[in-house]
């Protein structure tokens, strides 16, 4: 089955909608797809809760959605490069749960499982367990955090053949496989296609059975957060 789609804007036709729980890959600005953003922008879709590491920065990535406020909800991890993020949160425009950085990997890798909810000692005594179920075991007191199942997952891979097998590269894999497997509709852009059988199994990160649609994408800009360079003497 070749689950390619001429453009991003066409594979997000008739899946996305208003009011969906959608989880974007990606860390920092590393491993977004980006095109699948701008086409979510396009599409002009609101009132979206997104689960995400974090929010991209100011005008790129998620970034771009927080500026049309087509976000309503906010379930992130770290949230501190993007300024528009801040001053929607503080003036009250802008929910946010926020969520440990391991909690919220645990929590898509258990919804791509089928389990409904976990015990974790992460955020016990703090803000994160208000208002949640507390159980001791063995003497320890642990929080239940509940599974995420997104509508739609939109993801970064750097290569796909025609079913959907993907590879990542490098960092660039972080939270993209656990937001698939989440997803109850995967949609991956890749900065290259290849026919069926051209990846090695073992060069396999996630199998097609996860991806529904495929978007190419092969010259990403790939912007980078904060360049830092070394000053060097005489130069």
């Amino acid at each position: 089955m070749n689950k390619t789609y001429p453009s991003a804007a066409a594979a997000l036709k008739g899946v996305v909608a208003d009011g969906q729980l959608m989880a974007v890959g990606g860390f920092g600005l590393c491993g977004i797809p980006e095109a699948l953003i701008e086409a979510l922008r396009d599409s002009g879709v609101k009132n979206l809760t997104v689960i995400s590491n974090n929010a991209g920065v100011d005008g790129f990535g998620l970034g771009k959605l927080l500026e049309t406020r087509q976000i309503k909800k906010m379930i992130s991890s770290y949230v501190g490069e993007n300024k528009e993020f801040e001053r929607q949160f503080l003036a009250g425009e802008l929910e946010l749960d926020f969520t440990p950085q391991g909690t919220l990997a645990e929590k898509l890798r258990a919804g791509g499982a089928g389990i409904p909810a976990f015990f974790t000692k992460t955020g016990v005594g703090t803000m994160v367990a208000e208002g949640k179920e507390l159980r001791d075991f063995k003497g320890e007191t642990y929080v239940m955090e509940e599974a995420l199942f997104p509508d739609v997952a939109l993801i970064k891979a750097d290569i796909a053949d025609k079913s959907g097998n993907l590879r990542f590269r490098l960092t660039a894999r972080n939270f993209n496989p656990t937001a698939a497997m989440a997803g109850k509709i995967c949609i991956v852009e890749v900065e290259k296609v290849v026919e069926v059988g051209e990846l090695a199994p073992d060069d396999i990160h996630l199998p097609g059975i996860y991806v529904h649609r495929i978007v190419h994408n092969p010259q990403p800009e790939k912007r980078i957060e904060k360049r830092t360079i070394t000053e060097k003497a005489g130069v």
